[in-house]
């Protein structure tokens, strides 16, 4: 019980720190530069152009509606997960715009582009880490996806939300600042990977369907110093039976395998496939209690 109360503890300090930076992102940086984004912050953006409510009134109000759709179509369950957000955020982003601080002294909507990117994805990258979410176009795109579009990928909904958001930004800011919104979306997206992953060593999956698979093993785990698994894989074509390895390493290790298959058994079938992060006790890999 008292673990679990402290791990709330935590995450409740970062998700504060969270929103006050990218509520500070959007107050002392994007609206003062007359800059927008994609996601809910830019469907608040466009309404903001034709309505002269407080940017927080609106995304509170934005919020909340979104909210609403989640419990009636997706259920409690999902609307669980961004509740604390929902209501966390647009408190601190009211708190925030009645300081009426600019980041920068003069107009520079190129710095602004991409502070605002910085900053927005930090405060992404730190929601996402602790386990939380936005109720914005993500709640949405998961909506479109469960009750239309079930065959479509929820990243490529949700893109398509995005690009749609910023496009009819363009109409009504300019074709600039929809461009500017793109540097933005772009940094932010590059920042959440960062604050999730580190700028630790990549990690490449490298999958082997071979006929030397002992003389493989061998290598892999004592001239690499790796781990392999395997698991029996079928040829429909041939019918024969073969043990496909995988192995977890660095990009320069793949190479030094892809040498040794291309001398032992110039007929292997490889797959690399690239890794974010991989969580575990092995060499090169970040610990599974690291940051929790």
């Amino acid at each position: 019980m008292k673990e679990t109360m402290k791990q709330r503890i935590i995450d409740y300090f970062f998700l504060i720190l969270a929103c006050a930076i990218g509520a500070f992102a959007t107050t002392a940086v994007m609206i003062p530069n007359g800059l927008t984004i994609g996601g809910l912050t830019g469907i608040v953006r466009i309404m903001q152009y034709y309505v002269s409510f407080d940017f927080s009134l609106m995304y509170y109000a934005g919020a909340f509606v979104i909210l609403i759709i989640v419990i009636a179509t997706i259920g409690i369950k999902e609307a669980k997960k961004v509740l604390v957000v929902t209501i966390m955020y647009p408190a601190i982003l009211f708190v925030l715009e009645l300081f009426d601080f600019k980041l920068l002294e003069e107009k520079d909507v190129i710095l602004a582009a991409i502070f605002c990117g910085v900053f927005s994805g930090v405060c992404n990258g730190i929601v996402f880490w602790r386990g939380y979410a936005f109720c914005g176009t993500e709640s949405i795109a998961k909506i479109i996806k469960k009750k239309f579009m079930p065959q479509v990928d929820i990243s490529k909904i949700l893109l398509a939300l995005d690009a749609c958001i910023i496009i009819i930004s363009a109409f009504i800011y300019g074709r600039n600042i929809a461009l500017y919104a793109l540097v933005t979306q772009f940094i932010a997206s590059k920042m959440v990977d960062f604050i999730m992953y580190g700028f630790e060593t990549k990690i490449v999956q490298v999958d082997i369907i071979t006929s030397k698979a002992e003389e493989t093993i061998e290598f892999v785990m004592k001239s690499l110093d790796r781990g392999v698994s395997s698991r029996k894989t079928v040829g429909e074509f041939t019918g024969k039976e073969k043990k496909e390895l995988v192995v977890l390493c660095s990009p320069r290790e793949s190479m030094l395998l892809k040498k040794f298959l291309a001398q032992t058994d110039p007929g292997a079938f490889v797959t690399v496939l690239h890794v974010d992060t991989v969580w575990g006790s092995g060499k090169g890999f970040t610990s599974i209690e690291k940051d929790i």
